[in-house]
C-alpha cells in the first residue's frame, strides 16, 4: 500500500514531467552560409531569407524549433558545408548547389549555362519530373532540399566588358562551375575556380579579370569597387544558379514529424521571397555599378543564344556523359520550356 509521502511525491513529480517534456523535444538548428550578415529586414536577401526561416519555424512550432544563423562562413568554410551536412555535422546551409560538384558531379545541374533562362522556368522545376528526380537524388546523398532559390548572374570586369562569347578571349574569368568554365575556355578565356566571396581579392590583385556571379553577390561583395564594367542578368541571362536552402537528411530524419512538417512548409513559403529578392537585385545591381562609374550592358536574346549554343556542344555533353543520373537530370531539365 502506498504511503501518503509516496502519493505526494508522485503528485509533485507529475507537473515536473509535463513541464520538462516539451523542452526535451526542442530543436536548435544551426544555419551556415557564406554571404554577408545583416538583419531580418536589411542586407543580403539570402541572409534575410535564413533569418526569416528561423523566425517562422520558431513561431509555428511554439518555440520547439529554434535556429541560429551563421553568415560569412563564420561557422564552417563554404566548400566544406555540403559534406558536413551529408555527415550530419551541419544542420542547414543556404548553399550554391554546384559548389558541391567536386564531391557530387551531378549537382552541377544547378549552374548549367543556358539551361535556365528565366526565374519562372527554374522555379517550375520543383513541380516537374526534374524536381522529383533532383530532390530524390540529393536525399540519397544525405541532403534535403528545403527552399528552391534561383539567381540570375552577371559579369563584373576590370579591363573590358564581357558580354558576347568573343569578348572572353584572353581574359582570366571566374565562371562559378565546371560547366561554365568549359564554356569560357571554349570562348578563349582562362578560368579560375573560387567561391564568390573570394572574387574581390582576386580582382583586386589582378589574378582575375572578370567574375561571373549572382546579382546579389555582385552587390554584397562590393565588386563595383574593383570593376569598370558590368553585364547584368536582368531580363535574361545564360547564367542561373540554384542556391537553395538545404538541410542534412540525417538531422531531418531524427526530428518528430510535426517538426519536419513545419520545416518543409516554412521552406516552401520562403520561395516567393527568394524570387522577389533575386529579381530586385537584378535591377539594383545596375544602379550600384552605375553610381560607382562603371559602364552597364544588358544581354539580348541573340547573345544568350550564342552562349547556349557553346554550352550545348561542350558543357551539356560533358555533364551528360558523367553518369546515368547526370544524363537523366539533364534530359528532364531540358524538357522544361522557358
Amino acid at each position: 500500500m502506498l504511503s501518503r509521502r509516496h502519493v505526494l511525491a508522485s503528485a509533485l513529480a507529475a507537473p515536473a514531467l509535463l513541464r520538462f517534456g516539451p523542452a526535451q523535444a526542442a530543436t536548435t538548428l544551426k544555419i551556415s552560409h557564406q554571404f554577408p550578415g545583416g538583419t531580418i529586414d536589411q542586407g543580403d536577401f539570402r541572409d534575410r531569407l535564413t533569418r526569416m526561416f528561423a523566425a517562422e519555424v520558431s513561431k509555428r512550432s511554439g518555440g520547439e524549433i529554434a535556429a541560429e544563423v551563421y553568415p560569412n562562413s563564420s561557422l564552417i568554410k563554404v566548400n566544406a558545408q555540403f559534406s558536413a551536412m551529408r555527415k550530419g555535422a551541419l544542420d542547414m546551409s543556404l548553399f550554391p548547389l554546384p559548389y558541391a560538384g567536386g564531391e557530387v558531379p551531378e549537382t552541377n545541374i544547378g549552374l548549367m549555362p543556358g539551361l535556365v533562362s528565366n526565374y519562372d522556368q527554374g522555379l517550375s522545376w520543383k513541380t516537374k519530373p526534374i524536381g522529383k528526380a533532383l530532390t530524390d537524388f540529393l536525399a540519397d546523398k544525405g541532403i534535403m532540399l528545403i527552399t528552391w532559390v534561383w539567381q540570375a548572374g552577371g559579369v563584373a570586369s576590370r579591363s573590358r566588358p564581357l558580354i558576347a562569347p568573343e569578348d572572353a578571349k584572353g581574359l582570366k574569368v571566374r565562371g562559378g562551375s565546371r560547366e561554365m568554365d568549359m564554356v569560357l575556355q571554349t570562348a578563349g578565356a582562362a578560368v579560375l575556380s573560387l567561391p564568390s566571396n573570394e572574387i574581390y581579392a582576386a580582382m583586386q590583385t589582378g589574378a582575375c579579370d572578370a567574375g561571373i556571379t549572382s546579382s546579389t553577390s555582385l552587390i554584397s561583395f562590393r565588386l563595383e569597387e574593383v570593376s569598370k564594367y558590368l553585364t547584368t542578368g536582368r531580363g535574361q541571362s545564360y547564367w542561373y544558379m540554384l542556391e537553395p536552402l538545404l538541410m542534412s537528411k540525417a538531422i531531418f530524419d531524427k526530428l518528430p514529424k510535426n517538426q519536419q512538417d513545419i520545416i518543409l512548409a516554412v521552406g516552401a513559403d520562403m520561395e516567393a521571397f527568394g524570387k522577389t529578392g533575386a529579381q530586385a537585385d537584378d535591377a539594383a545591381v545596375a544602379q550600384v555599378y552605375e553610381k560607382a562609374g562603371a559602364k552597364i550592358a544588358d544581354l539580348d536574346a541573340v547573345t544568350v543564344a550564342q552562349w547556349r549554343d557553346i554550352a550545348r556542344d561542350t558543357a551539356w555533353k560533358d555533364y551528360a556523359a558523367k553518369t546515368a543520373n547526370a544524363a537523366n537530370l539533364l534530359k528532364l531539365a531540358s524538357d522544361v520550356a522557358a
